[in-house]
């Protein structure tokens, strides 16, 4: 299998069985260089042991991986300078400042001086340079990982969920190191929960569940195809129930806990007739997102 011009992986027929569980069936999927990729699904849905396998840490029962037109298994010693690779748990070593853990990352592949400053001052960390890894805060410690991720300036870099469990503040800082990453030219794939910061921040996206792709094209793209009603929402005492069911482009009415909502297939014509009617206060407008795709693809139960 040749790589396509300007396509940095590309992934046919990939499958990986455990005795029963078949954890990955027949994926197949390409990225082009520079783009910010996105691997989205619900627990066991075989995101995890997908990258495993494009990364070359685990090898394929069948299909082919090609990764910046090599072969990532057998482990290939020629990917290593031009790869970065997060991994959902991070190890550091123990009692080194976030500065020394940065210079024993960058020694491996001949990295020293002023790139180390460049990456802690990328992530946010200059201030903590001289501090311990353990005394960092977990959002702190994730962009720490990040950074030795990034150390070698590889051309391709893959981040496993790197904002599980940070609170929403580090979340967002995250997001921004993220963006500059990819401003850099930087390939990025990358798996998460959050649907709303795959939304922001990828290119496209594959949702995955049972080991296979179920959908994969832009966010917006796939939010278009869901064909979703606009939900309008007004605070409670604003218009009655009976009033809302006269105004053209109110296709449904449901009173909620402190609030009327509408559904409609026909936001403007509905949007006009509440502005006509001075009811436009305290008025939210809700289209469909990438978790109500997500959602509509995967199901609602609940996954342990």
């Amino acid at each position: 299998m040749s790589l396509a011009r300007g396509t940095t992986i590309q992934v046919e027929g990939l499958v990986k069985s455990y005795d029963d569980l078949v954890a990955v069936d027949g994926v197949s999927f390409d990225v082009a260089r520079g783009e910010f990729f996105g691997i989205l699904g619900p627990n066991g849905a075989g995101k995890t042991t997908t990258l495993e396998m494009v990364e070359g840490l685990r090898e394929p029962d069948a299909g082919t991986v090609r990764l910046l037109g090599e072969s990532p298994w057998p482990r290939n010693p020629k990917l290593l300078p031009r790869m970065g690779v997060q991994l959902q748990a991070s190890a550091f070593f123990e009692k080194l400042t976030a500065r020394e853990q940065l210079q024993t990352f960058g020694a491996l592949y001949g990295v020293r001086g002023s790139r180390i400053d460049e990456m802690l001052e990328l992530v946010g960390l200059s201030d903590k340079a001289s501090t311990r890894e353990d005394k960092l805060s977990g959002g702190q410690r994730q962009r720490l990982s990040i950074a030795c991720a990034l150390v070698h300036d590889p051309e391709l870099v893959f981040f496993d969920e790197p904002t599980a469990a940070l609170d929403p503040q580090a979340r967002r800082n995250l997001w921004d190191v993220l963006r500059e990453v990819q401003s850099r030219g930087t390939t990025v794939v990358y798996t998460t929960h959050y649907l709303d910061e795959a939304e922001v921040l990828c290119d496209r996206v594959a949702i995955m569940d049972a080991g296979r792709i179920l959908a994969m094209d832009t966010p917006a793209a796939l939010v278009r195809g869901l064909d979703a009603d606009t939900r309008v929402a007004l605070p409670e005492g604003v218009l009655s129930a009976v009033e809302a069911r006269g105004l053209p482009g109110a296709d449904r009415v449901q009173d909620g806990e402190g609030e009327l909502v509408m559904s409609t297939r026909r936001p403007a014509a509905l949007l006009q007739a509440l502005a006509e009617r001075d009811r436009l206060d305290g008025v939210s407008v809700r289209t469909a997102t990438l978790e109500d795709v997500f959602l509509n693809l995967t199901g609602r139960e609940y996954r342990a």
